[in-house]
């Protein structure tokens, strides 16, 4: 899948790196710059944020756009952010590139239709307690009305262990590598909720076959509005990008075998 300057889905892992929200003009470009310089494709940065609390920081909402629009044109990053409401989805097709739709709205089906009549590829995490078919199903209901530029996303369920923020599930990865041609991708930081388990998982999860990753990171994690538990540093990011990397060159050609023995199956 083709976004921008960037595959999502091919040989290319594809990373998706950035802060949980847009907190500032200084924040945001100096993450951006980190990130860029490390290779990543695409920066993902929340302007609305839906938060357990609503007494937590909801995000920057509109003002947040100029910020993301200067960095679009400074790094040539592709922006990925999260779209709450079907409005939200008209000023993303205006200033971003690729459409999230997070998992507390995995089943929000108007908000699915509208992101189905877009021409921008549409990022789908998985929902906390969602199986594997009511997964598909929620992309069905994108492709449905047009739109099969669909991104898989694995950010965790929910269980009973108390170490995690959430329980990442990398057993769907192949999974859905073998029911699905939709590209996968894993995101480690909201999958366990702490920093030093992001690359780890991290590591895993391509090990397993994932196409792409979805990274939270901070200039200063400790300062964060918004899950700064689990956002690396960036000196922490460009060391995970080495190790992935390294990881993906040995895996992909398995990877594609198997994928190839399946499609033969």
């Amino acid at each position: 899948m083709r976004v921008g300057n960037a595959t999502i889905g091919g040989d290319e892992l594809a990373i998706i790196a950035g802060p949980c929200a847009i907190e500032s003009h200084d924040q945001a470009f100096a993450v951006a710059e980190a990130v860029q310089k490390s290779g990543a494709r695409f920066f993902r940065g929340g302007v609305w944020k839906p938060r357990t609390s609503p007494y937590a920081f909801q995000g920057l909402g509109e003002k947040g756009w100029e910020i993301i629009t200067e960095i679009r044109q400074a790094f040539r990053l592709n922006i990925v952010t999260e779209a709450l409401e079907e409005p939200h989805v008209d000023l993303i097709e205006q200033y971003g590139d690729v459409i999230q739709i997070g998992a507390r709205n995995m089943q929000n089906f108007s908000l699915l239709r509208r992101a189905g009549r877009s021409q921008l590829p549409v990022l789908l995490k998985r929902g906390m307690a969602a199986t594997l078919e009511e997964w598909l199903l929620a992309a069905e209901y994108i492709m449905a009305e047009g739109n099969y530029n669909v991104i898989l996303c694995e950010r965790g369920v929910r269980t009973f262990t108390q170490h995690t923020r959430n329980t990442l599930d990398l057993a769907c990865v192949p999974a859905i590598r073998r029911i699905s041609h939709l590209p996968v991708i894993v995101d480690p930081s909201h999958g366990t909720g702490s920093a030093y388990m992001v690359t780890p998982l991290a590591r895993a999860g391509v090990a397993v076959g994932a196409d792409g990753l979805m990274v939270e990171v901070h200039n200063h994690p400790e300062l964060a509005l918004s899950d700064g538990a689990q956002a690396l540093t960036p000196s922490e990011y460009a060391q995970l990008v080495g190790e992935v990397r390294a990881i993906r060159e040995v895996t992909t050609p398995i990877v594609n075998q198997s994928r190839l023995e399946t499609k033969v199956a």
